[in-house]
């Protein structure tokens, strides 16, 4: 789903649930850890890349979509659905798109997620967050939370409580 189709379904939604925008590698993929992670396997989805999930994140992201609404903020993009997914256990998800900006190919994933989340609620999970995703989420008038994950550990139990706890926190908020 392009980006506009995550932004256009972000602003209708009715009942405004927060999106939680997902990265695979440094998130999912740890990616620097030297060695393949207790719970983790090993996957030959591209020749010469070694890529490390664990399918206990499966649970956790299921669990969180009780109280987020998924999308994939990776360079992934569609890959993560056609690879990602059945590993995981979990359905297809909405993929913000990310042009590739030349001359090193580099992914700026802050103007498209700016225009997919549009004035929904929202939380981050990436390893390569620069400040100015900080500053962004602190400037924006809807409730932004930017979680670093450390990409030598991936996406934790400890970080899916706590998203969900800042989730739940939206929700009573509401209900104040």
């Amino acid at each position: 789903m392009p980006s506009e189709a995550v932004r256009d379904r972000a602003n209708h939604d009715s009942n405004n649930r927060p999106l939680l925008l997902v990265d695979v590698d440094g998130v999912l993929n740890p990616w620097e850890a030297t060695d393949t992670p207790d719970g983790y396997h090993e996957y030959d989805f591209f020749p010469g890349e070694r890529v490390l999930l664990s399918p206990d994140h499966g649970q956790l992201l299921r669990d969180l979509s009780k109280d987020f609404d998924l999308v994939w903020a990776t360079a992934w993009e569609h890959r993560a659905n056609r690879f990602i997914c059945p590993v995981l256990s979990i359905p297809e998800l909405p993929v913000i798109e990310f042009p590739l900006a030349a001359p090193y190919f580099a992914v700026n994933k802050l103007p498209a997620v700016i225009q997919a989340v549009g004035d929904r609620p929202c939380a981050w999970i990436d390893d390569m967050h620069g400040v100015d995703h900080f500053d962004w989420a602190d400037r924006r008038a809807a409730p932004t939370l930017i979680v670093a994950i450390d990409p030598a550990i991936g996406f934790t139990a400890d970080v899916a409580v706590r998203l969900a706890a800042w989730a739940q926190s939206l929700s009573a908020d509401d209900h104040s």
